[in-house]
């Protein structure tokens, strides 16, 4: 709850609104609801809260379960639940109409809603409500009922992994130990000793009292404390070295939302912070935080009965949680909040208004050259710009647990050219899930296998000519849509890498993750066949200016009669930009009702800042549009925002840039009504994007 507006010591109010919420800098008093007190900017606030809903700004609730039933007369009954057909037959007629569910809401509500929402939001619960209520054989539910069970039966019998690279994976501490027994090994032990050495900094015991007087509330120190379970979880590397992490369940637990909002860095600020390295001839060093949420205390009132990982001097005995142990909702935001006073207290470096996981220090070179030094977190992983990055790491190294790690060499490596441009590397991710994906298949007895059946090297990521929304061919059956979902994240993940060459087919396919079908999961095999015959891609973050024909824009245009003066949004207390420029190059496309059943285009976009890609965009458009002037100026509304949203990053982080973004089309209409600004719109429905777009170019933003 927001309680008042912060002011300074003279009693004027911090800070300033703006249109963007990106840019308000005004500063609350925030009331949590555990009753402690707080101090965020209004644009965490609205970030918290954007969170929190969807896209159209309805809040997200969620179910706790469904308590009863209740039908009207409008239900289909057994003698109307069929309509003939041409030819002579049936159909089974699919609807949910005149039956409503009461459920019970997460914040302990209940309200009455439609069948045909709560089917949506939860069909696997649903359906077994229906079966346990003996409403499985109703017309209404007879036609998804038992489908819906039968793929809750697959879905957890493919997420039952008992082996990982061939070892096999222990459920509890007993069972570790029973393998390391009938293996002849310590190495889960020895893993669990590690572990709980490490986490038992987290709880402490509270002597003298049993866990039932504890329930019966008879011990004052833990009145109002929620019981929870803990327990060891085991996984097994790619290196095939034992994991163990000893976490709380906290599906137990009622944490409130203010306490489980957790930012992490973005992709593209990544990306941006290779380049600024390669402009500026710095130094990158990254590195892990070992047990990151350990060194955070616990937000939470929480207590736990002790297990036999607890040793077995304290099993049976109540403990509290004093620190934000793993898998506590809370213990995400608790470790990025104490970390983050770290970095801006102890280290001196400042957040931009952008992106709070992104931070700059003003540091001078041993030459004399002035410079922002960029320090980069997400989550525990840390990344250093610098001229001198380990010192930084050194200075963390005091006060936490580092763990030199191999990211840096996994995903980055230094070019061999004289400004040391660095590239986004995801080899051995890229053989990692190809390996596994063959697995998959092994257990199916089957290979790779391309479009002809062959086993042809591919040279494209899907097969020439495959249309997926003509494809007929039988739905996957119970136990596939989970893993066709499971490849398509995997499938993200490169991309967010740099494998953009498949950027194009992922987006696509992506769009049949709720019900695909056979030949959509062979597609998506073959774009991991093509991953297997195309393994080393590199996406180097290029300094280099792009040679381009700067005659070819128009600077002469007189845009003040027609939009006034507008400026460029820039972030308050802006600094002087330090370093050496970049300019921004944005390349915009659509391919005109590509969809041949639905007629919508998909829209592509590239944004660099020098030669170095920083963004791709490509997704599918919301509207159908007559002709290939409305769908690439639909794309080129898209891109007008990311080139703002990009400015503003750079502008944040002290970045000089060199004029407008310079944006380029292969639609000669666009790029006419665009820059030109006597040039005319002539379909009325494109006017909001044809606007917005001429006012970024009146600006200044792009040209």
């Amino acid at each position: 709850m927001v309680t008042r507006r912060m002011t300074d010591k003279n009693g004027r109010p911090i800070g300033k609104a703006h249109s963007n919420p990106m840019l308000d800098t005004r500063v609350y008093e925030v009331q949590l609801e555990d009753g402690t007190h707080d101090h965020l900017m209004a644009n965490k606030i609205a970030e918290n809260l954007y969170a929190q809903v969807d896209d159209e700004g309805r809040e997200i609730q969620r179910f706790a379960g469904i308590i009863d039933h209740r039908k009207d007369s409008t239900v289909l009954t057994e003698e109307n639940d069929f309509i003939k057909v041409q030819g002579g037959g049936s159909k089974c007629i699919k609807t949910t109409k005149g039956w409503e569910m009461l459920v019970e809401l997460k914040d302990g509500t209940s309200s009455w809603l439609p069948l045909r929402d709560v089917k949506e939001a939860s069909s696997v619960e649903l359906a077994e409500y229906a079966l346990a209520m003996g409403l499985d054989k109703e017309p209404t539910y007879t036609w998804w009922v038992d489908y819906m069970l039968q793929k809750r039966k697959a879905k957890s019998e493919f997420w039952r992994i008992s082996h990982k690279y061939g070892i096999r994976v222990p459920k509890t501490p007993e069972e570790a130990l029973r393998i390391d027994k009938d293996t002849r090994t310590e190495f889960w032990e020895k893993t669990m000793i590690k572990e709980m050495t490490k986490a038992k900094v987290s709880y402490e015991l509270v002597d003298g009292c049993t866990p039932e007087e504890v329930r019966s509330d008879k011990v004052p120190a833990l009145r109002g404390h929620q019981e929870i379970s803990c327990h060891i979880i085991f996984d097994v590397k790619i290196d095939f070295t034992r994991k163990a992490r000893f976490v709380a369940n906290c599906s137990t637990t009622n944490t409130p939302s203010a306490l489980t909002y957790l930012s992490v860095m973005s992709r593209d600020s990544v990306r941006i912070a290779l380049l600024v390295a390669a402009l500026n001839d710095l130094d990158i060093f990254a590195y892990d935080i070992g047990n990151a949420y350990l060194n955070a205390s616990c937000k939470e009132r929480i207590w736990f009965v002790a297990g036999h990982e607890c040793g077995h001097e304290m099993k049976g005995r109540v403990m509290k949680l004093v620190r934000a142990l793993y898998g506590l909702k809370s213990s995400g935001a608790s470790w990025r909040k104490m970390f983050n006073d770290f970095i801006v207290t102890y280290l001196e470096f400042t957040p931009p208004r952008v992106d709070g996981d992104m931070y700059y220090r003003k540091s001078l070179k041993p030459d004399g050259t002035l410079y922002y030094e960029l320090l980069l977190v997400y989550v525990n992983n840390v990344l250093a710009i610098s001229h001198d990055s380990e010192k930084i790491m050194e200075t963390i190294g005091k006060h936490f647990e580092i763990k030199n790690d191999d990211k840096l060499q996994q995903f980055t490596i230094p070019d061999s050219t004289n400004e040391r441009p660095w590239s986004l590397l995801s080899t051995k991710y890229v053989k990692a899930v190809v390996a596994n994906v063959e697995n998959m298949l092994k257990e199916e007895g089957r290979k790779f296998k391309t479009a002809s059946g062959g086993k042809a090297k591919m040279r494209n990521p899907i097969p020439t000519g495959y249309k997926s929304e003509l494809d007929t061919m039988e739905e996957c059956d119970a136990k596939h849509p989970s893993r066709f979902q499971q490849l398509i994240g995997i499938l993200r993940w490169a991309v967010e890498l740099g494998r953009i060459d498949i950027h194009i087919e992922v987006e696509i396919m992506s769009q049949y993750s709720a019900n695909p079908r056979v030949g959509h999961l062979e597609a998506v095999y073959c774009i991991f066949h093509y991953l297997k015959c195309n393994q080393v891609k590199r996406l180097v973050m290029d300094p280099a200016t792009p040679a381009i024909d700067r005659n070819s824009f128009n600077r002469t245009g007189d845009w003040a009669e027609f939009y006034g003066d507008v400026v460029k949004e820039d972030p308050p207390g802006m600094l002087e930009p330090l370093g050496k420029p970049v300019e921004i190059f944005a390349f915009c496309d659509s391919d005109h009702a590509s969809n041949v059943v639905t007629r919508r285009s998909h829209s592509g976009i590239l944004l660099f800042a020098q030669n170095a890609l920083i963004c791709s965009y490509n997704k599918k458009q919301k509207t159908v549009e007559a002709n290939t002037y409305g769908a690439e100026l639909v794309a080129t509304r898209i891109a007008r925002d990311m080139i703002v949203e990009l400015r503003l990053k750079l502008k944040s982080i002290r970045v000089p840039m060199v004029g407008p973004a310079n944006v380029f089309f292969d639609n000669q209409r666009v790029v006419k009504n665009r820059s030109i600004p006597e040039s005319m719109l002539s379909k009325k429905h494109n006017s909001v994007n044809y606007h917005i777009v001429r006012e970024a170019a009146a600006a200044g933003i792009l040209r």
